[in-house]
């Protein structure tokens, strides 16, 4: 299975043996634990569960310590499942970046940054208005939001103003530039969702070409 836990560390850049600037995305990936193994004759579908990053076993509720405790494993914070087609793991197992390798293809998962309560402009690209002919204080403003009596009301799906961000995003087809196993980074060419410390899940591209 191809597919592990980290968190983003920032940006970065890749010289080539010709000089070629390469911009990435590094993120210090694992190392994470096979936490439960999902089968389709007990759970229904097949999956992986994945732990990653040791913390004091007072930091974990009793119910996420007990899972953790009873099958011997290291108490950790996050736990994420990878759906596969095949088990190959073994609980207890510990998975590094060594599992990806230069030239694989990934999808990132994220959570972009949160930019709060936003206007349309910022939220949706809206133009702004005039800010001639009496409309100075109309220029950011959304204009005309429904239609007149038919239906006589605000459509659902409206595009208006509200909470922006902090959604669920995926990044697909990213090509893995630098793999480190004593630092446990992994550098991917491009950007990826979130912020510098967020947590990501990479695991392998369902469009690479």
């Amino acid at each position: 299975m191809k597919g592990i836990i980290g968190k983003k560390v920032g940006m970065s850049q890749v010289f080539d043996e010709d000089g070629k600037v390469t911009p990435v995305t590094v993120i210090q990936a694992g190392p994470c634990f096979v936490t439960s193994i999902r089968t389709t004759e007990k759970d229904g579908y097949s999956a992986v569960q994945l732990g990653f990053e040791e913390v004091p076993p007072e930091n974990l509720a009793g119910g996420e310590r007990g899972h953790l405790q009873k099958r011997s494993l290291p108490t950790v914070r996050y736990l994420r499942e990878f759906r596969v087609k095949e088990v190959d793991l073994q609980e207890g197992q510990r998975l590094t970046v060594d599992v990806f390798a230069k030239g694989d293809r990934v999808d990132v998962v994220g959570t972009s940054k949160g930019r709060g309560f936003a206007g349309t402009i910022k939220r949706h690209s809206f133009n702004r208005q005039p800010t001639t002919h009496g409309a100075s204080d109309r220029t950011r403003a959304p204009g005309s939001s429904s239609s007149t009596t038919t239906p006589g009301r605000v459509r659902k799906g409206t595009r208006r103003a509200g909470h922006m961000g902090t959604d669920r995003v995926t990044t697909q087809n990213l090509e893995v530039v630098v793999v480190d196993a004593e630092r446990h980074l992994l550098a991917v060419k491009g950007s990826v969702p979130g912020a510098k410390g967020g947590l990501v899940i990479v695991k392998a591209s369902v469009k690479a070409r």
